[in-house]
């Protein structure tokens, strides 16, 4: 249920990652892939093998008491055998989580044909700049589908509201830029914090600045301006 479950929601986000141009001419899509981890694929055989024929109705004695070993052998793993309590209880951790059933890559296709141009995995050997922006890419496509919300559609009545902190100002700018441009199509309403760091990437994008001052780990002290006096503002102190 909840493979399918996670398949089902891959393919939605998949929907909004075709209305983003990751770069010009090109999206990306979410591709979700069978993990080649031993121990959930030896657990998935297992349960396979245990409703194997299960519909078929049969009375057979020795088939009944195969199935029942079968299901007992997994059910006392999962409930940790004695004197491998700990480790049953990692094993079973693992391989009931079914976001490990998964290991997710992306594919970055034309949009004229849909044929790939590169694919990109945990293992691709990306750039800083290149993950980020493909962080940012998958991060609006996900908020996208979770508020219901069309690219470029302004839906005043919608609650869409985003928290970006400090670690928003560790990547390029490049990046950055590039993930407001998303969310600003989405009409995302964002607070950015930020250490005074990227401001001139963030201003653009922003109706009003909040500048908190402590001075020598006293009262905090929050001033409050329209981008339009921050502006002026900082116009004067140009010079």
């Amino acid at each position: 249920m909840w493979r399918e479950t996670i398949k089902e929601r891959i393919a939605r986000i998949n929907t909004s990652l075709t209305q983003i141009d990751y770069n010009p001419g090109r999206y990306i899509a979410i591709e979700a892939q069978p993990t080649p981890d031993a121990d959930i694929r030896d657990f998935q055989s297992e349960l396979r093998a245990c409703t194997e024929g299960a519909l078929t109705g049969s009375d057979d004695a020795q088939y009944s008491e195969a199935k029942f070993l079968q299901v007992r052998q997994i059910i006392e793993r999962l409930r940790g055998r004695e004197g491998l309590s700990e480790q049953d209880r990692r094993w079973a951790a693992k391989v009931t989580d079914v976001r490990y059933w998964f290991v997710f890559a992306a594919s970055e296709r034309w949009r004229e044909d849909h044929s790939e141009h590169e694919h990109y995995s945990d293992s691709g050997g990306k750039s800083g700049g290149q993950k980020e922006k493909l962080a940012y890419t998958i991060l609006a496509a996900s908020l996208a589908y979770q508020f219901g919300l069309e690219w470029g559609a302004v839906r005043s009545r919608s609650f869409r509201f985003v928290v970006i902190d400090e670690a928003f100002g560790r990547g390029s700018d490049e990046s950055a830029q590039y993930g407001l441009r998303l969310f600003a199509q989405l009409n995302l309403q964002l607070l950015i914090v930020t250490p005074l760091q990227k401001i001139h990437i963030i201003e653009p994008f922003v109706s009003s600045v909040g500048f908190v001052h402590n001075e020598e780990g006293r009262t905090s002290k929050l001033r409050k301006l329209s981008i339009e006096e921050y502006r002026a503002e900082k116009a004067r102190a140009a010079g």
